[in-house]
């Protein structure tokens, strides 16, 4: 650690004397951060230094004389830190519907990764998506992956393997939304329809994925306890063709830093194989879906669910009754949306005079989403220290769960200020650094002279999270000034009301 400190300092020092003209050759700036301390999103150890920002990028770092310069606009970040805008590579959201994200930039955020869980806008399409996108003026960046059951429903397979003729008008789509500029394919096998997709069709997609050279996320098909393996075994298959990623990393009923450290092993064993295999994960023990997901495979859609209240309400009573009791009961979930919205299914049940179970079977699978309570807090603090694991929110403006307005700074209340699990260093590169490199976004993500100036400057003593799932839409404090492509959207904890935000597009293959 002190030889690179001393290798930067040089570093400065060389610039300073040899390169000072070359860099100031213009001597006129639009911003000046003056006497911050850089946590450049490399995961290296921080150091003191200026930045200067010209037009959407950072023009120099090192030490500077103002006297020597001309800048528009001057930031003391004195006391503070100055660190790239963090990016989630799992959000929500509709940059069509609520532009502003208010949500994301508050805890940092400048740039979100739509299209998850297998969804995704204007299958085959997207150039117009994006230009409607870019129309609208986001307030953050906007990257997107192509949903593989959105691409399953334009096909309309249903259930059944996909034909020979089917398969080749799913590779069609697929590459017409990856040559679009999406930056890979994203799966919910979890869902309907991603669940009914067997090997031969995700080995057919993922040759397509991997010639492009871009990436696979998944919602992989269990994380349950007994079966991620098995899940992660799935994805490793796809990793034959393209890098894979595993969405929001959780545990689901399994407890204790061993069983986290099994699986991280795992999955250290399956990139020891060649497989190119990383993760994300929120910083909370409840995730949120759709109540669907206790619901039994038989019975996930609309007309099955109505089938099975016909032809066997015994049996699906039965399934329901042990899927609460393993999902630690009705208490531990609670509805985000729909009439119950804020309440518990216990609450809900009470109220409404009945049996959770019954009230489950009158409300059907696609009836509403919940925050369910059903993950280990100290599981998923240790898979947040996994080597290749970065943070995302799963969130979004609308939904009823804290992640969407906490995340991002409740890794740095928590696991750096109050817990010290991670290095602020390490935290930064999580946020930043590390999904850029994942996902290939390559001008930004890190503090670095011709990278875009997505820049944050605040004191990480001060960050809070202060959304909870009471009130699941209070925005994140502690950032103070923001910057998105080279302009100030946020001054002194206080928005602009300005929107600068691009739609980046994939550019991995030639003649994107």
């Amino acid at each position: 650690m002190l030889k690179k400190l001393i290798k930067r300092s040089i570093l400065f020092f060389v610039v300073g004397i040899l390169g000072m003209n070359s860099a100031f050759a213009q001597q006129q700036w639009d911003w000046h951060i003056s006497k911050g301390t850089v946590v450049d999103g490399t995961g290296e150890a921080s150091y003191k230094a200026d930045v200067l920002v010209r037009g959407d990028s950072i023009g120099y770092i090192g030490e500077v004389n103002a006297d020597t310069i001309r800048a528009e606009h001057v930031i003391n970040a004195s006391g503070k830190v100055i660190t790239p805008g963090f990016i989630d590579p799992h959000a929500h959201g509709n940059p069509l519907e609520t532009p502003e994200f208010n949500n994301f930039l508050a805890m940092g955020v400048t740039t979100i990764v739509l299209g998850q869980d297998g969804s995704s806008p204007a299958v085959g399409a997207l150039n117009k998506w994006f230009e409607e996108v870019e129309a609208k003026k986001s307030a953050v960046n906007i990257a997107l992956f192509s949903g593989h059951g959105s691409i399953r429903s334009k096909v309309n397979i249903g259930k059944q393997n996909p034909t020979q003729k089917e398969v080749k008008r799913m590779r069609k789509l697929l590459q017409s939304d990856l040559n679009a500029g999406a930056f890979g394919m994203s799966m919910g096998l979890e869902y309907v329809p991603g669940m009914y997709a067997e090997k031969n069709e995700l080995e057919e997609l993922s040759k397509v994925v991997g010639d492009a050279n871009d990436i696979i996320m998944s919602h992989m098909r269990s994380e349950d306890n007994s079966e991620i393996e098995s899940s992660l075994d799935e994805l490793a298959m796809q990793g034959k063709y393209a890098p894979v990623h595993a969405s929001h990393l959780k545990v689901v009923y399994g407890e204790g830093v061993d069983r986290a450290k099994e699986i991280l092993n795992y999955i250290s064993e399956i990139r020891n194989r060649g497989i190119d295999l990383t993760a994300d994960i929120y910083p909370y023990s409840a995730s949120f879906t759709g109540i669907g997901i206790v619901f039994p495979d038989w019975a996930k859609t609309e007309s099955e669910w109505k089938n099975a209240l016909q032809e066997r309400p015994e049996v699906l009573r039965q399934f329901l009754e042990n899927k609460l009791a393993q999902r630690n009961g009705p208490e531990a979930i609670l509805f985000g949306s729909g009439e119950f919205a804020g309440i518990t299914l216990k609450e809900a049940a009470d109220q409404e005079n009945k049996s959770a179970v019954d009230l489950l079977m009158e409300m059907g699978p696609q009836s509403a989403s919940a925050a369910h309570f059903v993950m280990d807090q100290e599981l998923q603090d240790r898979l947040m220290l996994g080597e290749n694991v970065m943070v995302s929110s799963d969130g979004s403006p609308t939904m009823h769960h804290p992640r969407g307005y906490g995340s991002f700074a409740k890794v740095i209340r928590y696991y750096v200020n109050e817990k010290e699990l991670l290095s602020l260093e390490e935290a930064i590169y999580k946020m930043s650094g590390l999904p850029a490199k994942t996902l290939g976004i390559e001008d930004r993500g890190r503090i670095q002279e011709g990278m875009k100036a997505d820049l944050l400057i605040f004191d990480p003593k001060v960050v809070q999270d202060r959304a909870t799932f009471a009130n699941p839409h209070k925005l994140a404090d502690g950032f103070d000034w923001i910057m998105v492509n080279g302009t100030l959207v946020r001054e002194e904890g206080k928005f602009k009301g300005e929107r600068k935000g691009q739609v980046l597009k994939d550019r991995s293959i030639s003649g994107k």
